[in-house]
C-alpha cells in the first residue's frame, strides 16, 4: 500500500544521507499556515521614516522630492503618517514648514498627542542626519511599504485558497490582490509621446516649430481672439456632462500647443491610458477614423497620412502621464521636474474628480475634497507660472432644463471651482440630446466665465470620428 499521501517525511538531519522507498511524486505538503510566525514584525524602517519627515521640515526641496515618491499610507508608524499629513497640508497652502508650524498644525487638528506630543516634530528633525538624502530615505520607506503589501497580499491569497469556493473567482480575486500590492508609484507610465512610436512606424523627423507671441494658443481662432491665448497662472476649466467632448477639446488644445507650435506641455490623463491618448492624437492629426485605428482596419491612404504626420507628432515636446490616482501635490512635483528639464508652457489634467486628496483622513464630504483640490490647482498654476487646464464634470442641472444648455452654476456642487477658475468653457452639443437637430455636427463652447475679458458662445465643428473639433471655417 502506498505511503500516506497527506504526509511528507521531514528533512534528514544535517550531514546524514537518508534513503527511502517512498515515491517523491506521492508526497503532498500538509496545509501551511500563511503566517506561521506570529512574532514576526512587518517590514519597516523607523529610522528612514524619521529621516524622511525630518528632511521635509528642514528644506522645502526635500518636500517635493518625497511627494514624488511617497504618500501617507507608506508610513508604518501611525504617528509618522500624522506628521506627514500635517507637513503636506501646510505645504499645499503655501505656508512655512518647520517643527513649530507642524506642531501647531497637529494641535489644530487634534492629532498632537497621537503624533507623539509637543516634542515630536523637533525630535524628528534632531534624528535626521541631513535633508539632502530625503529622497533616498523615501525610497527605503516605499520599499518597506511594498514588502508589507506583499505580506498582506500573500496572507489574503492563501486564505482564498483554503476557503474553497469557485476556483476561477478565487484566482481572479487573488490576481487583483497581488496587482494592488505591487503597484509602485513611479514614472513607468510617463513618457514623451514619441518615445515608443519608432517601434511601430520607424524613424522620426524633427518638428518645424512656429512661435506664438501672446499666451499659449488653443488652436481655435475665436477662443484665441477672445482670450489672447492661455496665460501663466491661469486655471481654465473645461466642463460638461459625460460624452460632450471635454477630453477631445483638451487634447485639441495640447496638440495646438506642442505639435503645431512646439511648446512643451504635459497631459495628466487620469481616465484614459497613454495608448488611448496616442490613438486620439494620431486620429486627429492624420484624419484617420478612430475606430479604424482601434479596430486595425486602416487603409493604405490612412497609413500614408499617418506617415506624413508622424515626424511632427513624435518630435513634439508633449509628455503624457497616465499614472492613476495622483494627487495635486504629486502632479505639481512632476510639473516642476518637467519645467526644470526643458520648460513647461501648458498643463492639462483630465479630470478633476478622478484625482485623490492624498490624505487618509476622510473629508466631511467629497464636495469639500474637490473644493480643496481646486484651490490647490490654482496655487500650483501660480507657483509654476503656467496655465493649467482642468476638466470637470457638471451636475445633472443641464438635463433638467428644456434647452439642455449648461451654466457655470452647474459647477457649484464642486465647491470653489467657479471661484478659482479664470476661464470656464462649457461644452454643449445639441445633437447629443436630439439626433434630428438641425445643428448636428456643431459644438457650442460656452465661455461662461472670463476673469480678464468678455464671455461669449463660440461654435466649432464636431469631427468626433477624427477625435477632434475644428474651426467652422475649416469644414
Amino acid at each position: 500500500m502506498p505511503a500516506d499521501r497527506h504526509h511528507r517525511p521531514g528533512p534528514p538531519p544535517a550531514g546524514r544521507r537518508v534513503t527511502t522507498d517512498i515515491d517523491p511524486e506521492l508526497w503532498v505538503d500538509a496545509p501551511v499556515d500563511p503566517m506561521p510566525a506570529f512574532d514576526r514584525k512587518l517590514p519597516q524602517d523607523t529610522d528612514a521614516e524619521q529621516s524622511v519627515l525630518g528632511g521635509m521640515m528642514l528644506h522645502p526641496n526635500a518636500i517635493l522630492e518625497v511627494l514624488d515618491i511617497l504618500d501617507s499610507e507608506a508610513f508604518y508608524q501611525p504617528a509618522h503618517e500624522l506628521v506627514f499629513n500635517a507637513i503636506t497640508a501646510l505645504y499645499a497652502k503655501g505656508l512655512p514648514v518647520d517643527p513649530i508650524t507642524v506642531t501647531n498644525r497637529l494641535r489644530e487638528t487634534g492629532d498632537l498627542e497621537r503624533a507623539g506630543g509637543i516634542n515630536a516634530a523637533f525630535n524628528l528633525v534632531n534624528a535626521t542626519p541631513t535633508a539632502a538624502n530625503a529622497s533616498y530615505y523615501a525610497d527605503i520607506v516605499r520599499e518597506k511599504a511594498l514588502l508589507r503589501g506583499l505580506v498582506r497580499a500573500g496572507t489574503s491569497i492563501a486564505q482564498l485558497g483554503y476557503a474553497g469556493g469557485d476556483a476561477n473567482e478565487s484566482a481572479d480575486a487573488a490576481q487583483t490582490t497581488l496587482n494592488t500590492a505591487v503597484q509602485v508609484r513611479d514614472d513607468s507610465d510617463s513618457a514623451l509621446i514619441g518615445d515608443d512610436f519608432e517601434d511601430v512606424v520607424g524613424e522620426l523627423e524633427e518638428l518645424q516649430r512656429n512661435g506664438q507671441a501672446m499666451g499659449v494658443p488653443t488652436g481655435f481662432t475665436d477662443i484665441d481672439s477672445l482670450t489672447h491665448g492661455l496665460h501663466p497662472g491661469q486655471v481654465i476649466i473645461i466642463a460638461g456632462r459625460p460624452a460632450m467632448g471635454k477630453s477631445t477639446l483638451a487634447v485639441d488644445m495640447i496638440r495646438a500647443c506642442s505639435i503645431r507650435h512646439g511648446r512643451p506641455s504635459v497631459l495628466f490623463s487620469l481616465e484614459m491610458s497613454r495608448r488611448e491618448v496616442q490613438h486620439r492624437i494620431m486620429s486627429a492629426e492624420a484624419r484617420i477614423g478612430l475606430h479604424h485605428i482601434r479596430g486595425g482596419t486602416m487603409t493604405d491612404s490612412d497609413w500614408t497620412r499617418l506617415a506624413q504626420r508622424l515626424p511632427d507628432v513624435t518630435a513634439a515636446p508633449l509628455t503624457i502621464d497616465a499614472t492613476s490616482g495622483q494627487t495635486v501635490m504629486q502632479i505639481k512635483s512632476r510639473c516642476r521636474k518637467l519645467k526644470q528639464r526643458g520648460g513647461l508652457d501648458l498643463v492639462v489634467i483630465d479630470y478633476l474628480q478622478l484625482m485623490t486628496s492624498g490624505s487618509s483622513r476622510r473629508q466631511e464630504n467629497r464636495q469639500q475634497e474637490v473644493s480643496d483640490m481646486s484651490r490647490n490647482v490654482k496655487l500650483m498654476a501660480k507657483e509654476l507660472e503656467v496655465p493649467v487646464v482642468i476638466l470637470a464634470q457638471l451636475n445633472r442641472g443641464p438635463e433638467q432644463r428644456q434647452d439642455k444648455k449648461p451654466m457655470v452654476s452647474d459647477l457649484r456642487e464642486s465647491g470653489s471651482l467657479e471661484q478659482d477658475a479664470d476661464l470656464v468653457i462649457l461644452v454643449h452639443r445639441e445633437d447629443a440630446y436630439d439626433k434630428e437637430s438641425p445643428r448636428a455636427g456643431e459644438v457650442d463652447l460656452i465661455v461662461g466665465k472670463h476673469r480678464n475679458g468678455p464671455t461669449a458662445t463660440i461654435t466649432v465643428a464636431n469631427q468626433l470620428h477624427y477625435s477632434r473639433f475644428v474651426d467652422m471655417a475649416l469644414t
